[in-house]
């Protein structure tokens, strides 16, 4: 049986959000639009959606007198993706080590 998908993650940009900060400490707003190649109005949607599903923190700061808006995945947010991840190996049949039965 299928396993539900979770909608907010159910998109490719936030996808990849969440892709990207699952594997470092913390991005900065910068490097997730180059990363992404989002425009800064739909990234900066984006990501105030995860923020407010408890997903991601968001902190602002300066560096010099530019603005910096760094974003880090929160523990909610790191169960989230990996229910996800395990939600899409059902439906594409990986069992556990990965095995790709549908090559």
């Amino acid at each position: 049986m299928f396993k539900e998908l979770d909608p907010l993650l159910h998109s490719e940009l936030r996808l990849g959000i969440m892709s990207i900060l699952i594997s470092v400490e913390e991005a900065d707003f910068v490097y997730l639009k180059e990363e992404i190649k989002a425009t800064s109005g739909n990234l900066s949607v984006q990501i105030d959606k995860l923020e407010k599903a408890g997903y991601i923190k968001v902190k602002k700061t300066f560096k010099g007198k530019m603005p910096r808006t760094i974003c880090k995945i929160t523990q909610k947010g790191i169960n989230a993706f990996e229910k996800y991840v395990e939600a899409l190996r059902s439906y594409i049949g990986e069992k556990g080590g990965g095995s790709k039965t549908w090559l």
